[in-house]
């Protein structure tokens, strides 16, 4: 089959067209999840869906723009038996930015309870020095950084680990924290923590709760979350996902 210059050109920016349709891989996805899990009640094939609680910049320049809504589905449910613990098996499969599906593999790097989230979002400024606006406020982030919006800065330890806006939205370089099981923190982007400490990592305010398996490894993309009695994570909580690269075998669904 001869290939004409027109035919050449539709196949080349189709190819840029699906390119621009994926996020690279080790972009950091803060996200608020609207659905209440529940190994009791939930089934596989269940819908879920969040949204991005922070702009997130993307390495070309453009942004997936806070409240980006974020969708997957239950993969698998199982109660707990004498010896072994009830487990729930989710993944993400796409995100909707501006109309359109981009579609999405990512595992899960921390996840944080409804209060956690509530409280990282409260100053800890003695109540006569809460200012004249939240921009005034400190806070601290899961896992202990301390945020101070009117100097713009993260700190940890006495230093600037990252960056802080007047309204509360959070940059920094991821760091490694192997004693919670995170021991890479290789990318050197700023990236979008919303609520998060750079080297936050694992479940935080579910004492019942377990990473089984983080979606990292393979099965690439596939969180499951295990608990001795019922999984139970309520809407409101928060996930700081890491994007993998596409599976090409991976279902997703529509």
């Amino acid at each position: 089959m001869r290939w004409s210059v027109t035919d050449i050109l539709v196949t080349v920016l189709l190819a840029v067209a699906a390119a621009a349709q994926q996020i690279p891989a080790g972009t950091v996805l803060p996200v608020m999840l609207s659905t209440t899990l529940d190994s009791r009640h939930d089934k596989p094939g269940q819908a879920i869906s969040g949204r991005l609680k922070q702009d997130v910049a993307l390495p070309d320049g453009s942004v997936l723009p806070k409240d980006t809504r974020v969708v997957g589905h239950i993969v698998t449910v199982a109660p707990a038996t004498p010896g072994q613990a009830a487990r729930l098996g989710l993944q993400f499969d796409y995100l909707v930015a501006k109309g359109k599906k981009i579609s999405v593999s990512a595992h899960l790097r921390a996840l944080a309870s409804m209060n956690e989230v509530f409280e990282a979002k409260m100053p800890t400024n003695a109540w006569d020095d809460y200012g004249t606006s939240p921009s005034d406020w400190n806070t601290v982030q899961v896992g202990g950084a301390g945020v101070y919006r009117g100097s713009g800065q993260l700190i940890a330890n006495g230093d600037v680990v990252g960056r802080a806006t007047d309204y509360g939205a959070v940059t920094a370089r991821l760091m490694a924290a192997p004693q919670r099981g995170c021991t890479s923190g290789d990318d050197e982007r700023d990236q979008s923590l919303w609520i998060f400490s750079p080297w936050a990592c694992g479940v935080y305010g579910l004492p019942d709760l377990t990473i089984a398996h983080t979606g990292r490894t393979t099965p690439v993309g596939l969180i499951e979350l295990a608990s001795n009695r019922f999984v139970r994570v309520d809407g409101g909580s928060g996930w700081l996902l890491r994007t993998e690269p596409a599976s090409p075998g991976r279902q997703t669904q529509p």
